[in-house]
């Protein structure tokens, strides 16, 4: 359902790692792109930047850092709600 682009050592994707570890979600894909530019370069050619963290939901891309996080928490909390 999700795929979370990110590069190491990066502290917004560090961020965006701990949320996910805090949150305990189990269904990201996590690639580290490890500053390859052919696959920044795909990134560009597929959503026009090469931006990372990167988080695609259900293949639409959401950047920065602070708005995948609370994007993450909703979808943790709905997760929950519909759980119980």
């Amino acid at each position: 359902m999700f795929k979370l682009y990110v590069t190491v050592p990066c502290p917004y994707c560090s961020m965006v790692l701990n949320a996910i570890e805090q949150l305990q979600l189990k269904n990201i894909e996590i690639i580290d792109t490890e500053w390859n530019q052919d696959v920044h370069q795909e990134l560009r050619h597929l959503y026009g930047k090469t931006q990372v963290p990167l988080l695609l939901i259900d293949g639409e891309p959401l950047y920065e850092s602070y708005d995948i996080i609370e994007y993450l928490k909703e979808y943790a909390n709905d997760a929950n709600r519909a759980a119980n």
